[in-house]
């Protein structure tokens, strides 16, 4: 059982994961029914997968591609300014 929880470990190693290239994201997901951290990378060819473990401090770490990601415009279609 981890002595912390997901949401502090996340924020212990956010800053790492997302130094490495092709990482875009981080969040706390579920995988297999049961709480995970999710680390997004850019593409399935991100050099940094090889640096990405398995476990944070107990919890197992799912690798996704995402794609980029970008932050939506604060005006466009179906927004109100």
């Amino acid at each position: 059982m981890p002595s912390r929880t997901i949401e502090e470990v996340l924020a212990t190693h956010t800053d790492s994961l997302m130094s490495l290239p092709g990482v875009v994201g981080t969040a706390i997901g579920l995988c297999d029914g049961t709480a995970c951290i999710r680390v997004l990378v850019a593409d399935s060819m991100a050099a940094s997968r090889r640096k990405i473990p398995n476990r944070l401090e107990g919890y197992v770490v799912h690798v996704e591609v995402s794609g980029v990601l970008r932050p939506l415009p604060p005006e466009g279609p179906g927004r109100t300014p």
